[in-house]
């Protein structure tokens, strides 16, 4: 699906964009164990495939219709990572919630950014997020949870009923901060693609995110400062995750295929990928991530 206006969103190609200077795919990944090491970044397997809610309204939960934005089908206990990407000339500042909590202070219900703790990423300074803020110079991965059971890192700050999912805010800045035209184009290095090849609405069965092994990522500190940023401009993407199981009864499409595993990774040779940031400063650690629990069960 191409070009397709989701409010003041464009799905395109399965990535999302948000005004002229965003962009997020979500990119499936090899998840990794949670044996106490620090791995380097995996490759994506592919983009998972993005829909319309507007498009299957009767065949998804009322609230998902209210809330709009795009459907993502995950097999339990998969990983993923988020592709950002924008010109380096017009950078913007992103925030990200999954079910509600900052994926980089643990904050809930946050309206705005804010510089301490920084609750934001400036884009695309940062290029890619795996997981949570959960260590210094670590992440948690982000897997997919079945929500009820208190496992989602939303189940884990909160205490409170799950409701999944994940909330891209993008906000632009100041008129004048920064060229509205490119000086010339810049990409990232990472390869992010091509490595893998009618219901009642409650038998959707949503999903949430939860944490999974640590992962070597640093969240770099905005260097612009948080005067730059113009909050009347913020954007919300909402993306809502549906099992696997469920996306042919949702959409009449097959589902993206099984998780890859551990052994078929190493069978293939795939790469690992580090960035060369030793000299950039990483963002401090909240204490209420790094007590989140790591996903103990599943394939």
């Amino acid at each position: 699906m191409t070009n397709e206006i989701i409010g003041d969103t464009v799905l395109d190609r399965d990535a999302v964009r948000i005004g002229r200077f965003f962009s997020v795919n979500f990119q499936r990944t090899l998840r990794l164990p949670d044996d106490g090491r620090d791995y380097p970044l995996p490759p994506g397997l592919g983009r998972f495939p993005l829909r319309r809610v507007s498009d299957f309204a009767e065949r998804v939960p009322r609230e998902w219709s209210d809330d709009g934005g795009c459907l993502l089908p995950m097999h339990r206990y998969e990983a993923m990572w988020l592709s950002v990407s924008g010109p380096y000339w017009h950078p913007v500042a992103v925030r990200v919630d999954v079910g509600g909590v900052c994926a980089l202070t643990g904050g809930t219900q946050v309206s705005k950014l804010s510089a301490d703790p920084q609750n934001y990423m400036v884009v695309p300074e940062q290029p890619w997020l795996d997981g949570i803020k959960a260590g210094e110079g670590i992440i948690r991965q982000f897997v997919a949870a079945p929500l009820g059971g208190g496992v989602t890192i939303e189940g884990q700050v909160t205490g409170r009923e799950e409701v999944g999912g994940l909330r891209i805010t993008v906000v632009q800045p100041r008129a004048g901060r920064f060229p509205e035209e490119p000086p010339r184009e810049a990409r990232y290095g990472r390869e992010d693609d091509g490595l893998c090849a009618a219901m009642v609405c409650e038998a959707a069965a949503p999903l949430g995110l939860g944490a999974g092994g640590r992962m070597v990522q640093k969240i770099y500190p905005d260097s612009y400062g948080l005067e730059t940023w113009d909050e009347t401009t913020a954007t919300t993407a909402v993306i809502h995750l549906v099992d696997a199981s469920d996306w042919r009864s949702i959409t009449d499409e097959d589902p993206p295929p099984s998780p890859i595993s551990v052994e078929e990774y190493r069978a293939y040779g795939l790469p690992w990928f580090a960035l060369a940031d030793q000299d950039k400063p990483d963002l401090p650690v909240s204490p209420i991530l790094a007590g989140i629990k790591p996903l103990s069960s599943g394939p």
